[in-house]
């Protein structure tokens, strides 16, 4: 073997050191959580709409975990994430170490498990994965639900020192970055949001957002799974997203359906997506900050 060619089969090796070892994939089905439920290496969260439903029927074995536990509300009404060490003590608190592999699921087609996915992923928590269809799915796939409430393993969340991804972005690094013409702006809200009320003063969307509504990717009528991924990218190209390298900003009303947007995007391959958390409870009461009514971009 010529010398040229060992230097390159080293150097191809020392990368894979760089890589997760067990690389989780962003969504599992229904029949691969079947078989791996009892696994010890896997928890298992509820993020359901609510307590009440939980307590109804959930997946035997899954822990619920609010979506309020994530997020915290300023004095000004803006929804914002907790900070890193709150976010540990509530990890740790549902039975989350950083060598687990989470999955997690909702009843909302991933409304509040991408708010999940989103954190981990931001953190650099190594393995998290969304159940596709959610709870939604696995009942109507005929599967065994339970009533008693699973009491978490509490345990103390110790970071990894992992990268985490640069997914979360601040009011002025959005204000920059939707203006320069080079990152893609996606409104996940709905069109008549988008558009605005023209009896309000400060509605409509981002100069240059594109409408890419967040429930425009969930089947409802095939057990809220994701629509097939030609039908998924079609819609993007109509927003004029492309290319999977492309920079790209989701952002909502409170940074809640943006995060299920997150999650869409991170499954379809795209890897520069980040997640205006402010969104539009903060950037409308910037004066300064331009809105746009209308359905044009």
């Amino acid at each position: 073997m010529n010398r040229p060619l060992i230097t390159l089969l080293s150097g191809l090796v020392g990368l894979l050191w760089l890589l997760p070892l067990h690389a989780a994939p962003v969504y599992v089905d229904a029949a691969w959580l079947e078989e791996h439920r009892g696994d010890p290496s896997i928890v298992l969260i509820d993020m359901a709409t609510d307590s009440t439903q939980y307590q109804r029927f959930h997946i035997p074995g899954a822990v619920y975990l609010p979506f309020g536990a994530l997020v915290q509300q300023r004095r000004d009404r803006v929804k914002l994430r907790v900070d890193d060490q709150r976010l540990y003590q509530v990890l740790g608190y549902f039975g989350i170490s950083a060598d687990k592999h989470v999955v997690v699921y909702d009843d909302m087609g991933g409304l509040n498990a991408g708010r999940l996915f989103w954190e981990l992923e931001r953190i650099g928590h190594e393995k998290v994965s969304v159940l596709e269809g959610g709870l939604v799915d696995w009942i109507l796939s005929g599967r065994k639900v339970e009533a008693i409430p699973v009491e978490p393993t509490r345990v103390t969340y110790v970071p990894t020192g992992s990268e985490g991804r640069d997914n979360s972005i601040d009011f002025a690094t959005f204000r920059a970055a939707s203006t320069g013409g080079e990152t893609a702006v996606l409104d996940v809200r709905s069109r008549e949001a988008y558009i605005g009320n023209p009896r309000m003063p400060r509605s409509g969307h981002v100069p240059g957002a594109r409408l890419w509504s967040w429930d425009g990717s969930v089947d409802f009528e095939q057990g809220f799974k994701r629509k097939p991924v030609p039908e998924l990218m079609a819609s993007l190209a109509e927003a004029g997203v492309t290319d999977k390298n492309q920079p790209v900003i989701t952002y909502c009303r409170s940074g809640h359906r943006a995060s299920q947007s997150y999650l869409t995007l991170r499954a379809l391959g795209f890897e520069d997506v980040r997640l205006y958390d402010g969104s539009m409870l903060e950037y409308e009461q910037v004066k300064a900050a331009p809105m746009k009514a209308g359905p044009a971009p």
